[in-house]
């Protein structure tokens, strides 16, 4: 889900018609923000450490201070190359579907090869990337059909007399 709003709202600003009123919202806000952009860090550090301790250390060294001080250079990167956030998503997705298929409950219950794991990533490749283009254009046609369209220019009161 995280992939696909990541295509969907790319570098839309969210929370326009929201605004903290006082001080102690707007800390409550970053707070809940950081500790949940942090808890995702260290899930996907683990994940794609696959049990190796050193991967996993060397990734939140290099992750943490990475999200910290180069988080306003990624978004305007991200603004400039729209790329960047597809290339994400194939990276969420195809984690994603390697966690699920390489999960110790799933492989003993199934046992899937090689072959079928790199099908189950790829599925999961294209199910973020055809949803998020989906549900984009769901809503630009959702935002079309609500906003008036003016063919001509205003209307003559005296056009036939």
């Amino acid at each position: 889900w995280i992939a696909v709003k990541l295509l969907t709202d790319g570098a839309k600003e969210e929370c326009r018609e929201r605004e903290c009123g006082s001080l102690w919202q707007a800390l409550w806000v970053i707070l809940v923000a950081d500790m949940s952009m942090g808890i995702d860090n260290m899930l996907a550090v683990g994940a794609a450490s696959h049990g190796n301790l050193f991967l996993l250390l060397f990734g939140l060294a290099l992750s943490i201070p990475f999200v910290v001080f180069m988080s306003n250079l990624l978004s305007r990167w991200m603004d400039r190359w729209p790329i960047i956030l597809w290339i994400g998503a194939v990276v969420l997705g195809r984690v994603g579907g390697e966690m699920m298929i390489t999960d110790p409950w799933v492989q003993g219950l199934l046992n899937p090869s090689k072959g079928i794991e790199y099908t189950v990533q790829a599925f999961f490749i294209l199910l973020v990337c055809m949803s998020s283009k989906w549900l984009v254009s769901r809503r630009n046609a959702a935002t079309l059909a609500v906003q008036p369209v003016l063919l001509a220019g205003p209307a003559r009161q005296n056009e036939g007399a």
